[in-house]
């Protein structure tokens, strides 16, 4: 509901953070243990690709883009055989909004990392992020499940081959 104070400007209602205030769609999609889980998939994919941790801050670029449906839409067709900065190159539209988009998903982001490390699915050794236990082969009947943990594990080889100011700069946004 909107509200018109005296001035006639109009004031939109507050933005709903607490979970019991949130839709199911965005519960489920912003859950923490789903964004551990995505975090832990990107950081095995990273680890075999480099034998190195997925630094943390690539934790806030590859919720965002594993997350937004646009985004992994573009990345399930092609995207494989190609890297980061081609594929912004070809899909320029997947830069738009990202940083608004990366901000505002900051604050799950860190209730995922926190998550993810409280229950064991990720380690920390300095800034990198390590998986700890081995996530299920296929999540059962939910293929939006399984698209955003295999592209999340696209990103976690990705990101391996960039470096990560670099990323952050294809991205448009700054640490």
């Amino acid at each position: 509901m909107t509200t018109v104070p005296p001035t006639g400007v109009a004031n939109p209602p507050p933005i709903a953070t607490g979970w019991a205030e949130r839709a199911p769609v965005a519960e489920a999609m912003y859950n923490p243990a789903l964004i551990a889980c995505l975090l832990s998939a990107a950081a095995e994919t990273h680890v075999r690709t480099v034998s190195a941790g997925l630094p943390v801050a690539l934790s806030f670029i590859v919720v965002p883009m594993t997350l937004h449906r646009g985004t992994r839409q573009a990345l399930t067709s092609g995207a494989s055989r190609t890297h980061l900065k081609t594929w912004v190159e070809r899909n320029p539209f997947a830069c738009v909004g990202f940083p608004v988009r990366a901000q505002g998903l900051v604050p799950m982001v860190r209730q995922g990392l926190r998550f993810g490390l409280r229950h064991d699915v990720l380690s920390l050794s300095g800034d990198a992020l390590h998986p700890r236990s081995k996530l299920p082969a296929r999540i059962p009947d939910h293929p939006e499940l399984e698209d955003a943990l295999r592209i999340s594990r696209l990103l976690g080889r990705w990101l391996a081959k960039t470096s990560t100011a670099t990323v952050f700069a294809v991205m448009g946004v700054t640490p």
